[in-house]
């Protein structure tokens, strides 16, 4: 209910602002909205060619093409007037992301396509764990402490083996892998619960620890920093472990304390304890490496992991091939069947993605969230928050909507102010200690149609919250 009303106010509030800012002369056109791309320059007016002061109007005449390039400020793109039937069009900016029909499009082409393909071999892989036991194994020794977390959840059941593939995979930044394995673990969750509308308390804690996003190895942030050029692209790992291991705790003590779990379990701290200590072991370890063997480290742990995983699954598999011949299946075959279930669900999920993200792309080109975002940066800058948190901060406030939009808004900071400066680097621990909300929720209530998300929106962003709190902290104590 919170998340369709919240989607709602953004589409009308955005429909609301582009009326009044159109008949009030704030912007010549609507047409970018709706059939815009991403990056095009925008349509400011429209004149008459004597309209225009002499030396433009000249230039425009002695130009070939009727087509002239006015650089008015470095740091800002051109101002272009084209000449064509009789009027001048006058174009400045760039817009901020494809229109409302382009989104449409791209959400099923750039975004779906590929999930789906992604869900059909991860789904492939589940199904081998299930056939062959691997899963149930895994769920039997891990129960101790996940029926501590999740109360609801019986012990041995197969979601546990589910949730810890997802956290795992987000650990490692492996999200084409965290969402086959997330939208499994939800599905696996709803056959346990009563109210098939409304989401379970199990499945409100599995998406708000999901949503923190605990990362141990924050590849695509080291990637980005090494493609701008900076002097140690993994000099932001610790904050960004520090940070998302902060929001994850919140998020367990949020959705703990309403839901009554017992915090003072033996299990349950003794299990927290070996992630500190994980933790602490690997960060000591890389700690001790130089430059080039911590880029080695990082950009391979990941990568080795996932083999290593889908290694295990097809040798296990083989090993215990007995189980599919009882079965009356073979290895390949059930790869098959849980291919074809992955399809299935990236189907599915297709009309929520899209009804979000087309929300966020109107809310973004309409102008609003530039104004909101301007006035949140004016306010904090006046009760004293130093420019270069200001200058981060629309990579906090996109991030919950948009993950392409904040990466593009922490690479713009990045080569804005440089990828050594503070901004550059909070911009990128803001990218990686938080998950993109909206998006997350659409995905993974709509796969299982789970229309009452009860307290999970507002959780997971306050979550997201002390997350950006905690990185600001965070960045000021290492950098």
């Amino acid at each position: 209910m919170v998340l369709s009303r919240f989607w709602l106010a953004i589409f009308i509030s955005s429909i609301t602002y582009v009326v009044f800012s159109l008949f009030a002369g704030n912007s010549y056109t609507v047409d970018y909205i709706l059939n815009g791309k991403k990056d095009d320059p925008v349509l400011l007016s429209e004149k008459y060619l004597h309209e225009l002061p002499v030396f433009i109007k000249d230039s425009i005449e002695k130009a070939p093409e009727k087509t002239m390039v006015i650089n008015r400020d470095t740091l800002n793109l051109d101002t272009t007037y084209v000449y064509k039937n009789k009027t001048v069009k006058i174009y400045s900016g760039v817009q901020k992301s494809d229109g409302l029909l382009p989104t449409c499009k791209n959400s099923l082409l750039d975004l779906i396509i590929p999930l789906i393909a992604y869900l059909a071999f991860f789904c492939g892989l589940m199904q081998l764990l299930i056939e062959s036991g691997a899963a149930e194994k895994l769920a039997r020794r891990l129960s101790p402490v996940f029926v501590k977390v999740f109360p609801t959840v019986p012990k041995n059941h197969e979601s546990i083996s589910y949730m810890t593939l997802n956290f795992a995979a987000n650990f490692l930044g492996l999200d084409s892998a965290a969402t086959p394995f997330g939208l499994k673990a939800m599905e696996s969750l709803q056959e346990l619960n009563p109210d098939k509308d409304k989401a379970s308390d199990a499945q409100i804690m599995f998406m708000c620890l999901h949503a923190a996003g605990l990362t141990l190895i924050p590849t695509s942030i080291i990637g980005y920093r090494a493609a701008e050029n900076a002097a140690n692209p993994a000099d932001v790992m610790l904050p960004c472990i520090i940070t998302s291991f902060i929001g994850t705790i919140a998020a367990f003590i949020i959705v703990g304390l309403r839901q009554r779990i017992n915090f003072k379990s033996a299990s349950l701290v003794m299990a927290l304890m070996a992630v500190i200590g994980a933790i602490i072991g690997l960060l000591m370890y890389i700690n001790g490496l130089d430059l080039i063997g911590k880029n080695f480290f990082t950009s391979n742990l990941s990568g080795l992991m996932l083999v290593g995983i889908i290694g295990f699954t097809l040798i296990f598999s083989l090993w215990n091939e007995k189980k599919f011949v009882a079965k009356n299946t073979t290895i390949f075959d059930a790869f098959v069947t849980g291919a074809q279930n992955g399809l299935k669900t990236g189907v599915t999920i297709f009309p929520y993605v899209m009804g979000m993200l087309v929300a966020i792309s109107f809310f973004r080109n309409s102008g609003l969230f530039e104004i909101i975002s301007n006035a949140l940066s004016f306010f904090f800058s006046n009760i004293g928050v130093s420019k270069q948190i200001t200058d981060s901060l629309p990579v906090a406030m996109l991030r919950p909507f948009s993950s392409g939009g904040s990466r593009g808004f922490m690479i713009d900071a990045m080569r804005t102010y440089g990828p050594d400066s503070f901004t550059g680097r909070l911009s990128c621990i803001f990218q990686c200690s938080a998950e993109t909300t909206f998006y997350v929720i659409a995905v993974y209530f709509g796969s299982i149609k789970v229309k009452n998300t009860r307290y999970v929106l507002g959780t997971m962003l306050l979550v997201d919250l002390i997350c950006v709190i905690a990185a600001i902290f965070v960045a000021g104590w290492f950098f």
